[in-house]
């Protein structure tokens, strides 16, 4: 039988993850593995739950800069395969999952090993007073901005800035070909779009499939994420230098509507009158 390992990557949010794992253990397929990347929080290397998949923590510590979001997902990773996993499934934190997505991302895998797999991910509203219900599908509406095909479907293509790490799969020798994320971003943002681009380059395409649904946990969030703005033109400015382009332009537009940030020829860099200071 194919190994399966699920990699999430965490920092708080221990009652998100405490829900996910319950959703896991309901899976039609349980993961071989479970890694569980513990950014800074020490408290997650002891956490044992009842229910399989036992997990396995490690720790990362965390960069003057920020939470070291890639080199997580890289330390993930390389933990599972060196356990001999051949899929390897990414969850952010916050994600819950649907039945049948570690066997859905499994099916996809296995059988068009050189895609970059992905699933639906639906962003709940905030949880009524007992909680979100364990059965979501009436909950189920994903993400407009992204394809979503239905469970038993799948669509191969498209366009590579539309990846995201909520919820991701791929197969071993892919990820070698792809090279994993650049750890060189550190912090909020960027380095999903990199990775994205880094298939792309080494031939991957995109491939969405839709039984592994996934369901993004409520938290509060800024628009735009003014707390994450020397991230954004820092790993902004390190994508730029590679691929020649900026992302998360819808972000920076923002900022500038707010006189935080201002265009610099064919960059961007922080306005004189806001605090701190990032390279353009």
């Amino acid at each position: 039988m194919t190994s399966v390992a699920v990699i999430t990557v965490a920092h708080g949010r221990h009652d998100h993850l405490r829900a996910q794992h319950a959703s896991l253990a309901r899976n039609t397929r349980l993961p071989d593995q479970r890694v569980l990347v513990a950014m800074d929080d020490p408290e997650l290397l002891e956490w044992s739950p009842e229910a399989p998949p036992a997990v396995h923590a490690l720790a990362i510590d965390r960069d003057p800069l920020g939470l070291p979001l890639a080199a997580a997902r890289n330390a993930g990773a390389d933990a599972a395969l060196r356990a001999g996993a051949e899929v390897l499934v990414f969850l952010d934190v916050d994600c819950l999952v649907s039945p049948g997505l570690v066997q859905d991302y499994v099916d996809a895998v296995t059988t068009e090993p050189d895609l970059l797999w992905c699933g639906p991910v639906t962003y709940l509203p905030p949880p009524p007073p007992e909680g979100y219900p364990e059965d979501l599908e009436a909950w189920d509406s994903p993400h407009a901005a992204r394809p979503a095909p239905a469970p038993g479907e799948r669509i191969r293509g498209g366009d590579p800035d539309l990846f995201w790490s909520l919820s991701f799969a791929v197969h071993r020798e892919t990820w070698d070909r792809i090279g994993g994320f650049h750890e060189e971003y550190v912090g909020y943002g960027g380095e999903d779009t990199d990775f994205s681009q880094c298939a792309a380059r080494a031939g991957v395409d995109l491939g969405w499939t839709g039984g592994a649904r996934a369901f993004h946990q409520h938290h509060p969030v800024q628009r735009p994420p003014v707390d994450h703005l020397d991230d954004i033109l820092r790993n902004g400015a390190l994508f730029h230098r590679r691929w020649g382009r900026w992302p998360m332009t819808g972000w920076l537009e923002a900022f500038e509507e707010q006189g935080l940030v201002e265009r610099r020829g064919d960059g961007w860099g922080v306005r004189a009158r806001a605090a701190g200071t990032c390279p353009a």
